[in-house]
């Protein structure tokens, strides 16, 4: 079997750093050295991997598309290495450090919010960044090691070293203005749903199709107290967590249950253990 020479992981976290930054020369502030030395450690990389990772546009230089495995290696070897220091210095100070949590709405202000205040109030000397925002995102952050566990829903495609555990089945249901009978199939909507590319907007979608129903969108938007707001404004029909709908100051009336999406708890293989990231993973868990 072939091996490649060594390679360094400083050389890896150059090729994340060019791939992100809008510029060279960010990129090479963003990793404390000068635009020449990321230069040459960059090819120093190519030279050991033995494939051409660059090309020219112009003056530019770009990544070329085989790159993008040499890349995605990358990243995984930087975020697992930030996981180990994380996790020795932690050992070695007895400290515990910081811990950077990503979660969808529904997860942070409903399902889990009491679990997250016990868990700050037990850890006291912990640093606790909580990121709330859509699965995507969260996913991506993940990957890229700038957050150590996400609650999110579960995505349709595996990200590269991530890995999930399913926690619950979450109901979606219809919801129209003022209320009241659905009706045929055939006669739901308008509607006003989340953003195109979320998963949460796939599984509404071909649930409806499925009863026949037209997906007639007229507005849309990641925020579910928007859509809830947009129902009672009479603007369209929703799909929306029953948990959502149904609590506010303005709450939805109960309605037809219409799917389900399953939530899950997300974090990156093989990486060094945390104990925080363990117990906060343990409660989260326990409590579904």
């Amino acid at each position: 079997m072939g091996t490649l020479p060594d390679l360094s992981i400083r050389q890896l976290e150059y090729l994340v750093a060019v791939a992100d930054a809008p510029s060279w020369a960010i990129a090479a502030e963003e990793v404390g050295v000068s635009p020449s030395a990321l230069s040459q450690g960059l090819s120093e990389l190519e030279r050991r991997v033995g494939v051409p990772l660059f090309g020219r546009d112009g003056r530019r230089r770009i990544l070329q598309p085989h790159a993008e495995v040499v890349l995605e290696h990358a990243r995984q070897v930087v975020s697992l290495t930030g996981d180990l220091a994380k996790w020795a210095k932690r050992t070695k100070d007895a400290d515990e450090g910081f811990i950077r949590v990503g979660m969808i709405d529904i997860a942070a202000t409903q399902h889990f919010s009491a679990e997250l205040k016990n868990f700050r109030d037990q850890h006291p000397n912990l640093n606790f960044l909580l990121r709330v925002g859509p699965s995507r995102p969260l996913l991506e952050m993940l990957e890229r090691g700038d957050l150590d566990l996400v609650v999110c829903v579960d995505p349709e495609k595996a990200f590269p070293g991530i890995v999930t555990q399913p926690l619950f089945d979450e109901e979606l249901a219809i919801y129209r203005p003022g209320g009241g009978q659905l009706g045929s199939p055939n006669t739901w909507g308008p509607w006003v749903l989340f953003p195109e590319k979320s998963h949460t907007r796939k599984i509404i979608s071909e649930a409806l199709v499925a009863r026949g129903a037209k997906v007639d969108v007229v507005a849309d938007s990641p925020q579910p107290e928007v859509l809830r707001e947009m129902v009672n404004l009479g603007l369209g029909w929703t799909v929306l967590p029953r948990h959502q709908a149904e609590s506010g100051d303005r709450p939805l009336l109960p309605s037809k249950v219409l799917a389900k999406r399953t939530l899950v708890l997300a974090f990156r293989s093989n990486a060094a253990i945390d104990p925080a990231v363990q117990a906060l993973s343990s409660i989260l868990s326990r409590e579904v």
